[in-house]
């Protein structure tokens, strides 16, 4: 538990960090060279900063400490809270996912054979765009590398 209670404390102080910036995800994103939600997973710690892109988030949020960026490139501990699917905008996507679930896995299995979508190495990003009747819609895209099952073959 004690893990858990320093994420929250390192979280609520990122998230302080990002509000006092005055920059979106999409802003800092964009300053960083990654994608919008890895950023907002970094803040959220649930992604570990590359060493190499520190000085990038540091020049795109001039105001966080040394000592968090330090923590943010500490692996993290990936985890969510089970309420989190009480919230509208994750029940949502939840929902959509299922519904689309099994017609999505239908179409990796004719495009690519019998495998998964790796969570691993995946990029996702949230865009804004408008649709052809001009009002507002959300893009999220999941762009993970095709893992294929393995046949289990016998090695005695």
């Amino acid at each position: 538990m004690e893990g858990e209670t320093s994420k929250s404390s390192i979280t609520k102080s990122l998230l302080a960090v990002k509000q006092q910036s005055g920059k979106s995800y999409s802003q800092i994103a964009e300053e960083t060279g990654l994608t919008n939600v890895y950023v907002a997973q970094l803040f959220r710690r649930q992604a570990q900063l590359n060493p190499d892109t520190a000085s990038k988030l540091q020049a795109a949020v001039p105001n966080i400490p040394v000592e968090l960026l330090h923590e943010m490139m500490k692996p993290p501990m990936r985890s969510y809270d089970p309420n989190l699917i009480q919230e509208p905008a994750v029940y949502r996507l939840n929902e959509a996912v299922m519904h689309f679930g099994e017609s999505i896995k239908e179409i990796i299995n004719e495009e690519f054979g019998d495998g998964i979508m790796s969570a691993i190495d995946f990029y996702c990003s949230v865009d804004k765009v408008k649709g052809v009747d001009g009002k507002d819609r959300i893009v999220v895209t999941f762009d993970g590398k095709y893992l294929p099952y393995s046949e289990q073959v016998s090695f005695l």
